[in-house]
């Protein structure tokens, strides 16, 4: 991606702090969202695992409000959100019941997902409050490259070369994912987090989860119960509430402490 920025002209060497808050932001966003969702997989069927990824826009809430601070949410908004959690515990209701050790891999993978949830939302944050004049382009390529040197580091310290697989289907979906997945899809949600508010940037985590549990459900047979069902219905409701919900922009005077006025 560099390579192709360097050829149509673009920018790609920064100075050094803006290229490592970039590198920082990859890694939260794509080593610590990506890989600890890659790692829940082996466990929770992937329908249900973006089901509890949209626990993400709560994150988004709580982290835009720290370390932002220039936007509010209405009350709608809140509730669609808090709706969201709500669903999360239709979802888990199952593997919290469970006394197999499957289900409790499960569980645990499950709350590994919240983790990265939380990561992903830390970087896409931090992404916003360090927007320092970096081609969007450029500034995901040094992302992108960053984490993979990253997840790459990793791979060696955890030994994952001894069970990787060099199959044609293998090497067909790490290019989707590298086109679709990097190119198109990275760099929309980047330059969506230049140009939206963060708020209303995370709501894409409720759309994912139809369209996962329906995929993960027609090409994986993976099982879809009546609590995924209900968990679908309340998330679905919660996007709604959160899409059609103001976001405030907080004025200076607003941000200032109130001064009392008294008469002599």
């Amino acid at each position: 991606m560099l390579a192709v920025c360097a050829a149509t002209g673009r920018k790609i060497w920064y100075s050094p702090k803006q290229i490592a808050l970039a590198a920082v932001v990859g890694i939260f966003l794509l080593m610590g969202g990506n890989l600890t969702l890659s790692w829940a997989e082996q466990t929770v069927p992937s329908g249900l695992a973006a089901l509890i990824i949209a626990i993400t826009p709560l994150w988004f809430l709580v982290l835009d409000s720290l370390l932002l601070g220039h936007h509010r949410i209405a009350w709608r908004g809140k509730g669609g959100l808090a709706l969201g959690i709500v669903g999360l515990f239709v979802l888990f209701w199952p593997e919290l019941h469970s006394t197999t050790a499957m289900g409790r891999r499960e569980f645990w993978a499950s709350v590994g997902l919240i983790g990265g949830s939380f990561s992903w939302a830390l970087g896409s944050v931090l992404s916003k409050r360090w927007q320092s004049g970096m081609d969007v382009f450029s500034a995901t390529g040094w992302q992108v490259t960053a984490a993979g040197v990253a997840n790459f580091l990793f791979a060696i310290v955890a030994g994952d070369f001894s069970r990787v697989a060099w199959t044609a289907r293998g090497l067909t979906a790490t290019c989707y994912l590298v086109v679709c997945g990097s190119w198109i899809g990275y760099t929309a949600y980047i330059w969506l987090l230049e140009h939206v508010p963060t708020s209303k940037v995370s709501t894409y985590a409720y759309v994912n989860p139809v369209v996962a549990v329906f995929l993960g459900w027609l090409v994986l047979h993976e099982r879809v119960d009546r609590f995924i069902g209900m968990g679908s219905i309340v998330v679905v409701l919660a996007v709604i509430l959160v899409t059609s919900a103001k976001v405030k922009e907080t004025t200076v005077a607003e941000k200032l402490p109130a001064i009392e006025v008294t008469g002599d």
